[in-house]
């Protein structure tokens, strides 16, 4: 448990971490207090191959009268690793404002917990870059920047959900109008379905289809209504259920022919999205 402030947190991976990286086994790399009333961690996901980049913004009420806030972004690098940063905002920085002025960002409710998607245009990976950069820097000049960009992250944030959608680069998909597009979306998918005991990244699967990552990923979930990634894991569920009901294979080999890094890492993927162990629909 950590204590900060009044407050008590879980030392533990957020569930908005979680929610990011799917079923992908995540380590943290990095950890600082920015300030009595900000912090931040890095983890680095160990098995990448469908990441995405995305971005979270949650509200969390801590009683009746106080809320914090974090802030989860989903990074991707040229080179396909994925790193995932997350701000915890402590309500003592939110008290700072009259609620009145809180309560007139329609990205807030705080009457309950809720969560926001955002989207990582250019500026935000610019400054989540450049952010990832300062932090192993130890000089005063550069832990003040490193809350000035921390500022920066919650502002474009607050921006971009008053104005939903204004900041994605492929607008309402309105490539999706044309035939030839829609029909990528579905060659992807069938690739997919074919594909998805492999390891095969979302850059390869855009190269085999010639489409734009960014438009493969916004198509592919205005088709399917599901990310690349949750399509891949519940295809990789579904057919570790067959192999293991029909066929009676053990989970070793079930994990190994379904490409999992290891059997705990199945093992946990299979049980979060199933709620049963995979040994329990053993004969």
């Amino acid at each position: 448990m950590i204590l900060v402030g009044s407050k008590v947190y879980q030392d533990t991976i957020p569930s908005v971490v979680c929610r990011l990286a799917g079923d992908t086994p995540l380590a943290q790399i990095r950890k600082q207090d920015l300030s009595d009333w900000l912090r931040v961690a890095v983890y680095e996901q160990t098995d990448p191959t469908f990441s995405e980049d995305a971005g979270r913004l949650v509200c969390l009420p801590f009683s009746d009268d106080a809320f914090g806030l974090q802030i989860a972004f989903s990074i991707v690098a040229d080179d396909g690793s994925c790193q995932i940063l997350i701000l915890h905002i402590d309500p003592q920085f939110l008290a700072q404002w009259p609620s009145d002025v809180l309560h007139s960002q329609q990205a807030f409710r705080f009457d309950h917990s809720a969560e926001h998607e955002l989207r990582l245009d250019n500026p935000f990976r610019s400054i989540l870059n450049h952010f990832l950069e300062q932090m192993s820097a130890n000089e005063f000049s550069a832990k003040l920047q490193l809350m000035e960009l921390a500022l920066q992250l919650l502002r474009r944030a607050i921006e971009q959900l008053q104005v939903p959608f204004a900041a994605c680069v492929v607008p309402a998909c309105r490539f999706l109008a044309y035939d030839s597009e829609r029909g990528k979306i579905h060659q992807a998918r069938a690739c997919l379905d074919e594909h998805f005991d492999e390891k095969l990244s979302i850059k390869e699967l855009a190269r085999k289809v010639a489409m734009n990552e960014c438009y493969l990923k916004k198509g592919f979930k205005t088709i399917t209504g599901h990310t690349i990634h949750d399509y891949i894991a519940a295809r990789r569920i579904g057919r570790a259920r067959h192999l293991l009901q029909v066929e009676q294979k053990t989970v070793t080999e079930v994990a190994v022919a379904l490409g999992y890094s290891s059997i705990s890492h199945f093992s946990t993927a299979f049980k979060k999205a199933t709620g049963l162990k995979p040994c329990e629909l053993l004969g």
